[in-house]
Formats: C-alpha cells, sequence, structure tokens
C-alpha cells in the first residue's frame, strides 16, 4: 500500500511505541533499543522525564495556545532564565531551530537597516553548515544537494571556510557584510568543532568590520557539550545573536533567538512574529527542561560521561581502524568518522539494537540523552563493537 506521506524522508523500518530514558520499545516487540539518537540531539533528558511529564500534565490542564495577541507569562520567566545564563538581553520565542536561524537573518539585517546602513545584507555562512530546511536557513548554509530544484540562489548569502582565515577575514570586511553565521560545533556537517583561538579571532574580527556575529546553537546548545551553551567553553567569544532549540523543549517543539538590546535595537512591533511561538504549554515544558538542564550536577555529569564515552570510543577506534579513523566533537556531540560507508554501519547498530544518527564527511553521531548513565554508555561501546565485529565478518563473507 502506497502511503500517503510526502516522500521526503528516508526512514528506517522502525516505529516506536514507547521510551523510558535512553530505552526505546519498538512496535514489534523483544528487546528495547538504546536510543544515541535522542530525538536528533532533542531529548536532552530522555524519553519521559518525569518532571517534563509533571510540567506538561499539568499546564494541559490548564491552557495549551492563546497566541502572541496577548501576554504569556511563561515567556517572560523562561526569557528571564535564558538571559541571566548568557550574553543576550532579549529573546524571541519560536517553533523549531530553522525559524530561530531565520529571526537571527532578519535581527541582523534589520540592526543595519536602523542604522541606515542598508548595504549592509550579505550573511557570510560556513561551508559544511547546516540551519535547517527554510529557504532562507538553507541558503544560509548553502548546501547545493538541499539547494537542488528550488530555483535559483537566494541574494545575499556568501560563504567562506573556517580553514580559510584569509577569504573569510575579506568577506568580514566587506563593506556589504551583515553577519557571520556559525556552528560553534558543527552537528550535521560532520561533528567539527571550531577551536576557542578561531572563535577568538572571528569575534574580534566581526567587532571590528561593524558586522554581527551569530552562534547557530541549535544542536550544541543546552548542556549538550558539558557547558549550557557551547561557546561558554571559551571566553571572549560570545556572539550578538543566538539560535537555540532542539534540546531547548527537551522533545516538544521549543526554539529561541537570543540577542543584545544592541543586536535587537532594529526590531519593532510588527517586524516579526509567530503564532504558536512561545505557546503557553511548550513553556512550561520548556521552564522544566531549562532548570534540570542547567543543574551544576547535570552539567557535571555530562562532562565527565563524555570524558569516559569519548576514552573508550578512543580505544574502540583503536581496535578497528579498518572501519574508525577518528573521534570528533564535544562533549555528548560525538562523532565517529567512517571508513566504510555511514549509513551501512547505522543499519549494521540497529542489528544491535543501538540507533546511531549520520552526518556529513561520512560520521556517525552519538547524542545520547544528557542522563545517560556510565553501565549505559559502558553498553553503547560493546554494542558498537559487536557492530564493528559483524561488518568485518559480513566483509570476509563477501570476499
Amino acid at each position: 500500500m502506497t502511503s500517503p506521506l510526502m516522500n521526503v524522508y528516508a526512514r528506517a523500518p522502525l516505529a516506536f511505541m514507547k521510551g523510558e530514558g535512553v530505552w526505546l520499545h519498538s512496535r514489534e516487540g523483544g528487546e528495547p533499543y538504546l536510543d544515541c539518537v535522542a530525538g536528533v540531539a532533542s531529548n536532552a533528558l530522555g524519553h519521559c522525564h518525569p518532571v517534563l511529564v509533571a510540567a506538561l500534565t499539568e499546564q494541559a490542564n490548564k491552557l495549551w495556545h492563546i497566541s502572541n495577541m496577548f501576554e504569556v507569562p511563561g515567556q517572560d520567566a523562561l526569557a528571564a532564565r535564558l538571559t541571566g545564563a548568557c550574553f543576550a538581553d532579549t529573546v524571541f520565542f519560536a517553533n523549531t531551530g530553522t525559524e530561530a536561524v531565520e529571526c537571527a537573518i532578519k535581527v541582523a539585517r534589520r540592526y543595519h537597516a536602523a542604522r541606515g546602513d542598508t548595504h549592509r545584507q550579505t550573511i557570510i555562512g560556513i561551508h559544511g553548515a547546516f540551519h535547517g530546511r527554510t529557504y532562507a536557513a538553507l541558503n544560509a548554509a548553502g548546501n547545493a544537494a538541499h539547494l537542488d530544484g528550488f530555483g535559483a540562489p537566494m541574494a545575499g548569502f556568501t560563504h567562506r571556510s573556517p580553514d580559510d582565515w584569509a577569504s573569510l577575514a575579506a568577506a568580514i570586511a566587506d563593506p556589504a557584510a551583515a553577519a557571520v553565521l556559525i556552528e560553534p560545533v558543527q552537528g550535521e556537517g560532520g561533528a567539527r568543532t571550531m577551536t576557542g583561538g578561531f572563535l577568538e579571532s572571528l569575534r574580534a574580527a566581526c567587532t571590528s568590520a561593524g558586522v554581527l556575529l551569530i552562534y547557530d546553537e541549535v544542536q550544541s546548545g543546552m548542556g549538550r557539550t558539558g557547558q549550557l551553551f557551547a561557546h561558554q567553553w571559551f571566553s571572549g567569544t560570545e556572539p550578538d545573536i543566538m539560535a537555540v532549540a532542539k534540546a531547548l523543549g527537551s522533545g516538544l517543539p521549543v526554539a529561541a533567538c537570543l540577542a543584545t538590546a544592541e543586536a535587537a535595537s532594529g526590531m519593532a512591533p510588527g517586524g516579526h512574529g509567530s503564532t504558536f511561538g512561545g505557546n503557553p504549554l511548550a513553556m512550561a515544558v520548556a521552564i522544566a527542561a531549562f532548570d534540570e538542564i542547567a543543574k551544576p550536577e547535570t552539567l557535571d555529569h555530562v562532562r565527565a560521561l563524555s570524558e569516559h564515552l569519548r576514552g573508550s570510543l578512543a580505544t574502540l577506534a583503536a581496535g578497528w581502524p579498518n572501519l574508525i579513523t577518528e573521534v570528533r566533537g564535544k562533549g555528548l556531540l560525538i562523532g565517529l568518522k567512517l571508513v566504510v560507508n555511514n549509513r551501512a554501519f547505522i543499519a549494521a547498530a540497529r542489528e544491535q539494537r543501538l540507533l546511531v544518527a549520520g552526518g556529513g564527511d561520512n560520521i556517525v553521531r552519538l547524542l545520547p540523552p544528557l542522563t545517560m548513565s556510565f553501565a549505559e554508555a559502558h553498553d553503547v561501546v560493546a554494542r558498537l563493537e559487536a557492530t564493528c565485529a559483524a561488518m568485518t565478518a559480513a566483509a570476509e563473507v563477501a570476499a
């Protein structure tokens, strides 16, 4: 039977009916799957965390949605938490990461327009980036495969490599430059981490040229790297604008565009909006999620677990050099650079009841819940070991 769903996803042949912590139970039954996808880094507190379930249930019995025609007290409460924890002074709430990126682009361009610098419209993107699937976000990333068939590229976007500082610096110095948009840790692009020195130089160059710096922390933010936001590992690297989503709602669609008061000075009533953004239900869950993730003990656990897991993965890679050549990323945003096809590896891992994600540059990503235990992390490595053994045995039989 042909599915009525639009053919845009290459889905795995699995359906899940129940989740508990890091475990997922499939429709077919049997042993549960160990989840290192976590809704693509969204389910930061695992599945059905009791604090989130309680917040959702309580708010669901009060009020779900009223639109932004009226005040939403939960928005003020979550915005205060966010701005109190980072560089920002002001917040706009949306539903998805790509919406947060779209808002960031508009904030940056409106900032320059309000100052009379209407020629400053160019957004400088970074090769290997991913910012979501809306049209401007696609053009900001510049991935030709994602843009194919959707018409001519939009004006006002250019792209540079982080490895070619001279070219990037020249683009920033261009009088038409409005902002640089960059992920401190690329997720979809291959778990590639920007260094502190690079981000410091980028911040200084943007400040000198009057260009705004936008961070896309949709995947790297909200505790994923062991700091609340990835750029906070390095002093002197604060952005002017930042997009956050995924783990902000820990599975419920919530996103935010954060900015300094200066960067957001061009925004005024009517300049942007969202029907569902910041609705009471989303705010109640996001506040509960923020309070759990921002706890020092949560972030301490992420750092300790990451160090343990990365050490074990380095040992695994050394034992299987014919399959794994590198362990990348930061914190619990982990990439394994493969020799074999990453899609084949993902399928083989599913046979071991382990769920992992793909990524650019033939990467397999591990994005476990921040609440994963050390015992569960040991289980992850054991299942990866079994995956490597099974793939090697299959290749030997085929030969």
